[in-house]
């Protein structure tokens, strides 16, 4: 459920550009204004609509998959939220994608798609292990969600990072990734970043990441439909 131009009209609220008129409530501003015979409606009676629709979503999965103990736990808690995400939202069509980000390149493992089985099946290919090209998974996912405001401008994107924010493969790897954040944030494209640090020793990486997002961060326990959608709202 979302705001939007169209669905059912909740209330009324203060008019502004682009919201639809609330026709009922504008004509009772402007007769308590002037109670007369002949109600004249003048701009400062403007009331708009608040509507209340269904939203489809885009959910892009950035995977950090580098030869960690983590890194399988990571790809099962992406492939448990596709399947939960596809199966509860049916009526809104909503699509997941899959950047994996491993070795010396980022690959996009999961193209949009609204289909639990084909999201299955090219999770179970998928191999973990070498180093993290951080920034290059954050620019195809950047890329990813580019393709679908041109193609869906109504469909709603969330980039969800799983990764220990270190960034290991290439000239500059951290320096890159914090570059390529910052870009993703003035694309005004929401974010969540789920901390997959492990050990004694934090160096705080991912919330440092996540900060160059603008993102909510969570931990591995944390992670659920349900707190992505609190984390995005």
């Amino acid at each position: 459920r979302a705001r939007s131009r169209r669905g059912h009209t909740t209330h009324a609220v203060d008019f502004a550009d682009g919201r639809p008129v609330h026709l009922f409530a504008t004509v009772l501003a402007a007769a308590g204004r002037a109670p007369q015979s002949s109600v004249r409606i003048a701009a400062p009676d403007l009331r708009a609509a608040e509507r209340i629709g269904q939203e489809s979503n885009l959910v892009v999965f950035v995977v950090d998959l580098s030869g960690s103990m983590t890194a399988r736990r990571r790809l099962s808690a992406v492939a448990e939220l596709c399947v939960e995400m596809l199966r509860d939202s049916y009526t809104r069509r909503d699509r997941v994608a899959v950047v994996v980000a491993r070795g010396g390149t980022a690959t996009l493992a999961v193209p949009p798609t609204k289909s639990v089985d084909i999201a299955v099946r090219r999770l179970a290919e998928i191999r973990t292990g070498g180093r993290t090209p951080l920034a290059e998974g954050l620019t195809l996912a950047g890329d990813v969600v580019e393709r679908c405001r041109r193609t869906e401008p109504n469909r709603r994107p969330l980039l969800v990072v799983l990764t220990d924010g270190r960034a290991t493969s290439g000239r500059d790897a951290p320096a890159r990734a914090r570059v390529t954040a910052s870009a993703i944030r003035r694309r005004s494209i929401e974010s969540v970043v789920v901390d997959c640090e492990q050990g004694m020793v934090r160096l705080g990486l991912a919330a440092d990441l996540a900060s160059h997002l603008g993102a909510e961060l969570l931990t591995m326990d944390e992670l659920s439909a349900t707190a992505l959608t609190r984390g995005a709202a």
